[in-house]
């Protein structure tokens, strides 16, 4: 079983990228809660050089609500994970979890029920950037 919906980029600058993952998030529901730039993370911390590679914690509250009331220590597993990321050529690859994929240890139908939802609005997403 995978754990990420992907979409690869050809030709697409990194920033416009970015950019239209963000619109696509919100546009389902998503807010960026975090951000993280594991190229300069990386740089700065180790020295070491890598690919441009950017981590969104995205988060749709009502969805997040609804799981938090069926398992309340769920929110250990969120937000949902969105990263773009440079993978040569001049291609971008957008990836996100696969929220059945990421909670299959619980065992909890409900969950996996609004877990399924969230997987529709992420496939979403990947297919309007």
């Amino acid at each position: 079983m995978g754990y990420t919906i992907n979409r690869t980029f050809q030709g697409d600058a990194f920033g416009a990228i970015v950019e239209r993952t963000r619109a696509a998030l919100s546009s389902e529901g998503f807010g960026v809660l975090t951000e993280i730039d594991v190229k300069a993370t990386l740089k700065k911390k180790i020295g070491a050089d890598v690919d441009d590679y950017l981590i969104l914690g995205a988060c749709n509250p009502n969805m997040a609500h609804k799981a938090m009331q069926i398992e309340p220590r769920i929110g250990a597993m969120l937000p949902c994970n969105v990263i773009v990321r440079a993978i040569g050529g001049g291609n971008v690859e957008v990836s996100a979890i696969d929220p059945l994929a990421s909670m299959a240890a619980i065992d909890n139908d409900a969950l996996k029920s609004v877990a399924g939802q969230v997987k529709q609005l992420l496939e979403a997403v990947i297919a309007k950037i």
